[in-house]
């Protein structure tokens, strides 16, 4: 039940013409990269620390880190991709026009990247360094994905 009201709602907010129109797409551009740099930020903490080993354990700081990439993830980013966004019709951004023509795909990577980052948020919480470090690489695959099919080099 869980899954569908969240796909039912990921769908509405990938296109979601009322609530983008409320802000300006500079605006749209500017939210969506805050956002995703923040989580990137949050990102690198768990990788300094799970995967290069560069980092000491903190357990509040990397439980804080997850909590910060999944809220990223589930916060309804949907919104804030109208068309005019995309880079054919704006500056400041790499978000390509394919996007909003491949919006099944979209709305799945979309999904994963909520569902892998709440399932960080699990492992982390159990300080398993190497467990975290196979699930944070599935959330950023999920990354990868949208950036090599929507994310202008």
């Amino acid at each position: 039940m869980k899954k569908t009201a969240f796909f039912a709602a990921l769908i509405i907010s990938v296109v979601s013409v009322p609530a983008v129109a409320e802000m300006s797409v500079d605006d749209q551009i500017e939210t969506r990269q805050s956002a995703y740099q923040f989580a990137a930020w949050n990102g690198k903490k768990i990788k300094a620390w799970a995967i290069e080993g560069s980092e000491e354990y903190s357990e509040q700081d990397i439980i804080a880190a997850a909590n910060a990439i999944a809220a990223v993830a589930n916060s309804g980013m949907g919104t804030l991709f109208s068309r005019d966004s995309a880079n054919d019709r704006a500056e400041n951004t790499r978000l390509k026009p394919n996007f909003f023509n491949e919006l099944d795909n979209v709305k799945n990577i979309a999904l994963s990247f909520a569902q892998e980052s709440n399932e960080l948020k699990k492992v982390v919480a159990d300080g398993d360094r190497d467990a975290v470090a196979q699930q944070f690489n599935k959330v950023v695959d999920t990354c990868k994905s949208c950036h090599d099919n929507y994310r202008a080099d």
